[in-house]
Protein backbone atom coordinates (compact mmCIF):
# COMPACT_ATOMS: atom_id res chain seq x y z
CA UNK A 1 0.00 0.00 0.00
CA UNK A 2 1.51 3.41 -0.95
CA UNK A 3 2.25 6.09 1.59
CA UNK A 4 -0.25 8.50 0.08
CA UNK A 5 -3.11 6.01 0.12
CA UNK A 6 -2.83 5.07 3.79
CA UNK A 7 -5.54 6.66 5.95
CA UNK A 8 -6.82 6.30 9.49
CA UNK A 9 -9.52 4.02 8.01
CA UNK A 10 -6.75 1.68 6.79
CA UNK A 11 -5.13 1.68 10.24
CA UNK A 12 -8.51 0.95 11.83
CA UNK A 13 -9.12 -1.96 9.42
CA UNK A 14 -5.62 -3.36 10.07
CA UNK A 15 -5.99 -3.24 13.87
CA UNK A 16 -9.67 -4.02 14.17
CA UNK A 17 -10.14 -0.85 16.24
CA UNK A 18 -12.56 1.99 15.63
CA UNK A 19 -11.58 5.10 13.66
CA UNK A 20 -12.43 7.10 16.77
CA UNK A 21 -9.78 5.18 18.77
CA UNK A 22 -7.19 5.64 16.03
CA UNK A 23 -7.97 9.37 15.81
CA UNK A 24 -7.79 9.77 19.57
CA UNK A 25 -4.32 8.19 19.71
CA UNK A 26 -2.94 10.12 16.74
CA UNK A 27 -4.17 13.42 18.19
CA UNK A 28 -2.46 12.83 21.54
CA UNK A 29 -5.27 11.24 23.51
CA UNK A 30 -4.94 8.30 25.90
CA UNK A 31 -5.84 4.81 24.71
CA UNK A 32 -5.43 1.37 26.28
CA UNK A 33 -1.83 0.10 26.28
CA UNK A 34 -2.72 -2.94 24.16
CA UNK A 35 -4.43 -0.68 21.61
CA UNK A 36 -1.42 1.61 21.56
CA UNK A 37 0.81 -1.35 20.65
CA UNK A 38 -1.56 -2.39 17.86
CA UNK A 39 -1.77 1.12 16.43
CA UNK A 40 1.98 1.74 16.52
CA UNK A 41 2.61 -1.59 14.77
CA UNK A 42 0.05 -0.71 12.09
CA UNK A 43 1.59 2.73 11.56
CA UNK A 44 4.99 1.14 10.91
CA UNK A 45 3.69 -1.73 8.77
CA UNK A 46 1.43 0.45 6.62
CA UNK A 47 3.73 3.46 6.44
CA UNK A 48 1.04 5.77 7.79
CA UNK A 49 2.02 9.46 7.98
CA UNK A 50 0.16 11.99 10.08
CA UNK A 51 -1.14 14.98 8.10
CA UNK A 52 0.13 17.67 10.47
CA UNK A 53 -1.79 20.46 8.71
CA UNK A 54 -5.08 18.59 8.93
CA UNK A 55 -4.41 17.64 12.53
CA UNK A 56 -3.56 21.24 13.37
CA UNK A 57 -6.85 22.48 11.91
CA UNK A 58 -8.79 19.89 13.90
CA UNK A 59 -7.01 20.10 17.25
CA UNK A 60 -5.63 23.66 17.05
CA UNK A 61 -2.23 22.07 17.78
CA UNK A 62 0.49 21.72 15.15
CA UNK A 63 3.26 20.11 17.27
CA UNK A 64 5.45 22.94 16.00
CA UNK A 65 7.51 25.43 18.02
CA UNK A 66 8.75 28.77 16.72
CA UNK A 67 12.31 29.82 17.55
CA UNK A 68 13.04 33.50 16.94
CA UNK A 69 16.65 34.66 17.21
CA UNK A 70 18.43 37.98 16.47
CA UNK A 71 20.99 36.26 14.23
CA UNK A 72 21.99 32.82 13.02
CA UNK A 73 25.59 33.96 12.57
CA UNK A 74 26.18 34.05 16.33
CA UNK A 75 27.56 30.90 17.97
CA UNK A 76 25.60 31.53 21.16
CA UNK A 77 22.29 31.69 19.27
CA UNK A 78 22.97 28.58 17.19
CA UNK A 79 24.13 26.70 20.28
CA UNK A 80 20.86 27.54 22.03
CA UNK A 81 18.82 26.45 19.00
CA UNK A 82 20.65 23.12 18.79
CA UNK A 83 20.00 22.29 22.44
CA UNK A 84 16.37 23.44 22.27
CA UNK A 85 15.77 21.21 19.24
CA UNK A 86 17.31 18.18 20.96
CA UNK A 87 14.63 18.34 23.66
CA UNK A 88 11.73 19.24 21.36
CA UNK A 89 12.46 16.42 18.90
CA UNK A 90 12.46 13.92 21.75
CA UNK A 91 8.98 15.14 22.63
CA UNK A 92 7.57 14.94 19.11
CA UNK A 93 7.82 18.62 18.16
CA UNK A 94 9.28 20.16 15.03
CA UNK A 95 10.60 23.73 14.81
CA UNK A 96 10.37 26.79 12.61
CA UNK A 97 13.55 28.84 13.05
CA UNK A 98 13.54 32.54 12.22
CA UNK A 99 16.40 35.05 12.12
CA UNK A 100 15.31 38.68 12.45
CA UNK A 101 18.83 40.05 11.83
CA UNK A 102 18.61 42.43 14.84
CA UNK A 103 16.09 44.51 12.87
CA UNK A 104 13.13 45.85 14.87
CA UNK A 105 10.59 45.67 12.05
CA UNK A 106 11.74 42.23 10.95
CA UNK A 107 11.54 41.00 14.55
CA UNK A 108 7.86 42.02 14.72
CA UNK A 109 7.12 40.61 11.25
CA UNK A 110 8.79 37.27 12.01
CA UNK A 111 6.90 36.98 15.31
CA UNK A 112 3.62 37.57 13.46
CA UNK A 113 4.70 35.00 10.85
CA UNK A 114 5.14 32.36 13.55
CA UNK A 115 1.73 33.17 15.03
CA UNK A 116 0.14 32.86 11.58
CA UNK A 117 1.85 29.49 11.15
CA UNK A 118 -0.11 28.36 14.22
CA UNK A 119 2.95 27.37 16.25
CA UNK A 120 2.07 25.92 19.64
CA UNK A 121 4.70 28.00 21.46
CA UNK A 122 7.61 30.37 20.90
CA UNK A 123 11.16 30.59 22.27
CA UNK A 124 12.78 33.93 21.52
CA UNK A 125 15.75 36.14 22.32
CA UNK A 126 14.07 39.58 22.17
CA UNK A 127 15.73 42.74 20.91
CA UNK A 128 13.32 45.63 20.26
CA UNK A 129 9.92 43.91 20.39
CA UNK A 130 7.43 45.69 22.65
CA UNK A 131 5.87 44.30 25.79
CA UNK A 132 2.44 44.94 24.27
CA UNK A 133 3.18 42.91 21.12
CA UNK A 134 4.48 39.92 23.05
CA UNK A 135 1.57 40.12 25.48
CA UNK A 136 -0.80 40.04 22.51
CA UNK A 137 0.72 36.72 21.42
CA UNK A 138 0.43 35.28 24.93
CA UNK A 139 -3.20 36.41 25.08
CA UNK A 140 -3.87 34.23 22.03
CA UNK A 141 -2.90 31.20 24.10
CA UNK A 142 0.62 30.84 22.68
CA UNK A 143 3.15 30.46 25.52
CA UNK A 144 6.46 32.30 25.13
CA UNK A 145 9.80 31.63 26.80
CA UNK A 146 12.40 34.41 26.64
CA UNK A 147 16.08 33.48 26.46
CA UNK A 148 19.03 35.62 27.56
CA UNK A 149 17.00 38.84 27.84
CA UNK A 150 13.95 40.15 29.67
CA UNK A 151 11.19 42.49 28.52
CA UNK A 152 10.15 44.91 31.24
CA UNK A 153 6.53 44.67 32.29
CA UNK A 154 5.93 41.30 30.60
CA UNK A 155 4.76 38.36 32.72
CA UNK A 156 6.61 35.63 30.91
CA UNK A 157 8.93 32.69 31.54
CA UNK A 158 12.62 33.61 31.18
CA UNK A 159 15.89 31.66 31.05
CA UNK A 160 19.00 33.76 31.69
CA UNK A 161 22.59 33.42 32.65
CA UNK A 162 23.77 35.47 35.61
CA UNK A 163 25.35 38.14 33.41
CA UNK A 164 26.14 40.52 36.25
CA UNK A 165 28.16 37.97 38.20
CA UNK A 166 29.71 36.55 35.02
CA UNK A 167 31.29 39.95 34.44
CA UNK A 168 32.02 40.54 38.14
CA UNK A 169 33.85 37.20 38.48
CA UNK A 170 35.94 37.70 35.33
CA UNK A 171 37.06 41.21 36.25
CA UNK A 172 37.73 40.12 39.84
CA UNK A 173 40.18 37.53 38.50
CA UNK A 174 42.10 40.39 36.90
CA UNK A 175 41.94 42.66 39.96
CA UNK A 176 43.25 39.96 42.30
CA UNK A 177 46.22 39.56 39.94
CA UNK A 178 47.16 43.21 40.34
CA UNK A 179 45.36 44.83 37.40
CA UNK A 180 43.74 48.24 37.98
CA UNK A 181 43.24 49.59 34.46
CA UNK A 182 40.90 47.04 32.92
CA UNK A 183 39.26 47.66 29.57
CA UNK A 184 35.91 46.11 28.75
CA UNK A 185 34.21 45.64 25.38
CA UNK A 186 30.49 45.16 25.93
CA UNK A 187 27.40 45.07 23.73
CA UNK A 188 24.92 47.80 22.76
CA UNK A 189 23.75 50.08 25.56
CA UNK A 190 20.05 49.16 25.24
CA UNK A 191 20.59 45.36 25.33
CA UNK A 192 19.86 43.67 28.66
CA UNK A 193 22.93 41.41 28.61
CA UNK A 194 25.24 44.35 27.98
CA UNK A 195 23.62 46.37 30.78
CA UNK A 196 24.06 43.51 33.26
CA UNK A 197 27.67 42.84 32.28
CA UNK A 198 28.48 46.52 32.67
CA UNK A 199 26.86 46.51 36.13
CA UNK A 200 29.12 43.62 37.13
CA UNK A 201 32.19 45.47 35.86
CA UNK A 202 31.27 48.61 37.82
CA UNK A 203 30.28 46.76 40.99
CA UNK A 204 33.55 44.82 41.29
CA UNK A 205 35.47 48.08 40.88
CA UNK A 206 33.40 49.62 43.67
CA UNK A 207 33.87 46.60 45.94
CA UNK A 208 37.66 46.87 45.53
CA UNK A 209 37.63 50.69 45.87
CA UNK A 210 38.93 51.18 42.32
CA UNK A 211 37.75 54.23 40.42
CA UNK A 212 35.94 53.43 37.17
CA UNK A 213 37.52 55.12 34.15
CA UNK A 214 34.69 55.39 31.61
CA UNK A 215 37.20 55.72 28.76
CA UNK A 216 38.00 52.03 29.32
CA UNK A 217 34.36 51.06 28.62
CA UNK A 218 33.65 50.40 24.94
CA UNK A 219 30.21 49.58 23.54
CA UNK A 220 30.29 47.22 20.57
CA UNK A 221 27.47 45.53 18.67
CA UNK A 222 28.31 41.87 19.42
CA UNK A 223 29.83 41.50 15.93
CA UNK A 224 33.41 40.60 14.93
CA UNK A 225 34.21 44.01 13.45
CA UNK A 226 33.41 45.89 16.66
CA UNK A 227 35.69 43.62 18.70
CA UNK A 228 38.43 44.23 16.15
CA UNK A 229 37.98 48.03 16.11
CA UNK A 230 37.48 48.55 19.83
CA UNK A 231 40.49 46.50 20.89
CA UNK A 232 42.63 48.72 18.68
CA UNK A 233 41.12 51.79 20.37
CA UNK A 234 41.94 50.44 23.83
CA UNK A 235 45.54 49.46 23.13
CA UNK A 236 46.25 52.81 21.42
CA UNK A 237 45.14 54.84 24.45
CA UNK A 238 47.84 57.03 26.01
CA UNK A 239 47.33 55.22 29.32
CA UNK A 240 46.41 51.82 27.89
CA UNK A 241 44.76 49.10 30.02
CA UNK A 242 46.86 46.28 31.39
CA UNK A 243 43.98 43.86 30.88
CA UNK A 244 40.98 43.64 28.55
CA UNK A 245 37.72 41.72 29.00
CA UNK A 246 35.57 41.07 25.91
CA UNK A 247 32.02 39.99 26.57
CA UNK A 248 30.84 37.82 23.68
CA UNK A 249 32.12 35.22 21.23
CA UNK A 250 32.19 37.26 18.03
CA UNK A 251 33.82 40.33 19.59
CA UNK A 252 36.41 38.04 21.22
CA UNK A 253 37.24 36.70 17.77
CA UNK A 254 37.56 40.24 16.37
CA UNK A 255 39.74 41.33 19.29
CA UNK A 256 42.16 38.44 18.81
CA UNK A 257 42.35 39.23 15.08
CA UNK A 258 43.31 42.81 15.94
CA UNK A 259 45.90 41.67 18.49
CA UNK A 260 47.49 39.37 15.91
CA UNK A 261 47.52 42.13 13.29
CA UNK A 262 49.27 44.51 15.72
CA UNK A 263 51.77 41.80 16.75
CA UNK A 264 50.64 42.16 20.35
CA UNK A 265 52.01 39.63 22.79
CA UNK A 266 49.38 38.30 25.20
CA UNK A 267 49.79 38.40 28.19
CA UNK A 268 53.06 40.36 28.13
CA UNK A 269 51.47 43.46 26.56
CA UNK A 270 48.09 43.00 28.25
CA UNK A 271 46.10 40.23 29.87
CA UNK A 272 42.96 39.05 28.11
CA UNK A 273 39.67 37.32 29.01
CA UNK A 274 37.16 36.47 26.30
CA UNK A 275 33.69 34.96 26.19
CA UNK A 276 32.34 31.57 25.08
CA UNK A 277 35.09 30.98 22.53
CA UNK A 278 35.91 27.41 23.59
CA UNK A 279 37.43 26.35 20.28
CA UNK A 280 39.66 29.40 20.07
CA UNK A 281 40.63 29.03 23.72
CA UNK A 282 42.19 25.68 22.87
CA UNK A 283 44.00 26.59 19.62
CA UNK A 284 45.34 30.09 20.39
CA UNK A 285 48.71 30.43 22.11
CA UNK A 286 48.74 31.14 24.92
CA UNK A 287 45.41 29.40 25.68
CA UNK A 288 42.66 31.99 26.22
CA UNK A 289 41.00 32.70 29.51
CA UNK A 290 37.24 32.76 28.93
CA UNK A 291 33.84 33.05 30.56
CA UNK A 292 31.90 29.89 29.71
CA UNK A 293 28.11 30.11 29.41
CA UNK A 294 26.11 26.89 30.00
CA UNK A 295 24.56 26.80 26.51
CA UNK A 296 23.28 23.26 26.87
CA UNK A 297 21.53 24.08 30.14
CA UNK A 298 20.05 27.27 28.71
CA UNK A 299 18.57 25.51 25.67
CA UNK A 300 17.30 22.55 27.63
CA UNK A 301 15.77 24.72 30.36
CA UNK A 302 13.95 26.87 27.79
CA UNK A 303 12.59 23.84 25.91
CA UNK A 304 11.49 22.01 29.06
CA UNK A 305 9.83 25.12 30.45
CA UNK A 306 7.86 25.61 27.23
CA UNK A 307 6.82 21.94 27.19
CA UNK A 308 5.59 22.35 30.75
CA UNK A 309 3.36 25.27 29.72
CA UNK A 310 2.07 23.36 26.67
CA UNK A 311 0.86 20.69 29.10
CA UNK A 312 -1.10 23.46 30.85
CA UNK A 313 1.13 23.14 33.90
CA UNK A 314 1.17 26.73 35.16
CA UNK A 315 2.91 26.05 38.47
CA UNK A 316 5.37 28.81 39.40
CA UNK A 317 4.34 31.03 36.48
CA UNK A 318 6.15 33.13 35.47
CA UNK A 319 9.43 31.36 36.18
CA UNK A 320 12.90 32.84 35.87
CA UNK A 321 15.90 30.55 35.62
CA UNK A 322 19.22 32.31 36.21
CA UNK A 323 22.10 29.97 35.39
CA UNK A 324 25.69 30.30 36.53
CA UNK A 325 28.71 30.85 34.30
CA UNK A 326 32.27 29.67 34.82
CA UNK A 327 35.52 31.64 34.48
CA UNK A 328 38.36 29.56 33.06
CA UNK A 329 41.71 31.26 33.63
CA UNK A 330 44.51 30.13 31.29
CA UNK A 331 47.76 31.53 29.95
CA UNK A 332 46.33 34.80 28.60
CA UNK A 333 46.22 36.31 32.12
CA UNK A 334 49.30 37.23 34.13
CA UNK A 335 49.98 38.82 37.50
CA UNK A 336 51.49 42.29 37.60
Amino acid sequence: MSEIAVTMKDVARYTGLSIATISKYINGGNVLDENKVLIEKAIVELGFKVNEIARGLKTNKTKTIGILMPTLENMFCTGIISNVENILIQNGYSTIICDYKEDAKLEKDKLDFLVNKMVDGIITMPHCISQEHLQGVINKGIPIVLVDRIVKGLECDVVLVDNLNASYDAVEQLITRGHRRIGIIIGPEAVYTAEERLKGYIRVHEDYNIEVDTSLIKNGDYQIESGYTLLKELVRMKDAPTAIFVTNYEMTLGAIMAANELNINIPSDFSFIGFDNLQMAKIVKPPLSIVIQPMQQIGEAAANLLLKRLKMDMANFPSMFRLKTEVSIKGSVREI
